[in-house]
């Protein structure tokens, strides 16, 4: 039973991991007359109790979380889900009673880079060509970590030998794509069970460690995220991408009941043709949603008049979601 249904909607709380997007999305839940509660590891406990918009801040590890969960529950929690909580709390997250905004089992598919790419082609989305061994693959490559690593671990080969060599070394799950060359640009989506309608609400271009830096010829590519730069896409692509939002809710709604809730995002390659092809998704909020954060995004003012950030958007959502007794419909 979700526990949401014991919850008194007036007194609703949001919690999440203090990281990755904690701040913009403890700031909008506060902002809707939320009680806010951040997940901390110990050491960035002072900096998060520096702000007034977090009421409390619990310290917290990846085998310490199954205790909160009466305590979230008592306190009427929501958690909100994000990468650093895929990629370090996983399991932690699934096995709780705590309500999660989104649609938990969405967390399992995406920590697996294969049921990734399945879900993907499901949905009718074009996507680089996927190979089983470095024998069988087209150069160049990428081969990408499961989970939410932040590009940690990715790394390029240029022919077989190189990929050969380097997988061999591998401990951890990978996954060993086509390298499509074009531009990097990353969808972020809003899918309303409240309004009903999936929702544009914004773009980004990650910025990447040795990829993005300034050292032509003195290292190897590699694709450690520290950063976020905001992209204004052409109009002409925006119904393309719109249609690939939808077909991805779709296939999520088939494959992994009850679909798709709140944000996700969609990660691709631009050609020079304008074609699209999608390697990647995100079940959750993105770090990329952090480029508009207390300003808002110049797609999310189509539907709402003023720009808002994603944080607000889930707040809204909740919000609207609790004051029509609805939760249940926003939570697994």
């Amino acid at each position: 039973m979700n526990a949401v249904k014991s919850y008194d909607p007036e007194k609703i709380s949001v919690a999440t991991l203090a990281s990755h997007t904690a701040l913009q999305i403890l700031l909008a839940a506060h902002k809707h007359g939320f009680r806010t509660i951040a997940l901390s590891a110990e050491v960035n406990m002072p900096f998060y109790k520096s702000f007034s918009f977090i009421d409390e801040v619990w310290p917290v590890t990846p085998s310490s979380l199954d205790k909160m969960d009466s305590e979230l529950i008592s306190r009427n929690a929501v958690i909100i889900p994000h990468g650093s909580m895929v990629e370090y709390f996983g399991p932690s997250i699934t096995r709780l009673r705590t309500p999660i905004f989104g649609n938990r089992h969405l967390i399992d598919w995406e920590r697996n880079q294969e049921s990734k790419m399945k879900l993907l082609r499901e949905a009718g989305i074009p996507t680089p060509r996927t190979y089983s061994s470095p024998t069988e693959a087209s150069v160049p490559a990428i081969v990408k970590l499961y989970g939410a690593k932040g590009g940690r671990g990715y790394f390029l080969a240029r022919n077989r030998e190189e990929l050969a060599l380097k997988c061999s070394t591998l401990t951890e799950p990978y996954i060993i794509q086509e390298y499509v060359i074009g531009v990097p640009a990353y969808y972020h989506y809003f899918s309303s069970k409240m309004r009903g309608r999936i929702e544009i609400f914004g773009a980004d271009i990650r910025y990447e460690t040795n990829v993005d830096g300034r050292i032509p010829g003195l290292a190897d590519p590699t694709f450690v995220v520290v950063g976020n730069l905001p992209l204004t896409l052409r109009e002409s692509l925006l119904p393309k991408i719109l249609k690939y939002g939808e077909a991805f809710a779709e296939a999520v709604e088939r494959n992994i009941p009850p679909g798709l809730i709140g944000p996700y995002c969609l990660e691709s390659i631009i050609r020079d043709d304008m074609e699209i092809v999608v390697f990647e998704y995100s079940g959750r909020i993105v770090a990329g949603t952090n480029v508009y954060a207390a300003l808002g995004s110049p797609y999310s003012a189509l539907y709402f008049g003023k720009p808002i950030d994603m944080g607000e958007r889930i707040a809204l959502e909740i919000e609207e979601a609790a004051a029509g007794n609805r939760l249940e419909d926003v939570t697994t």
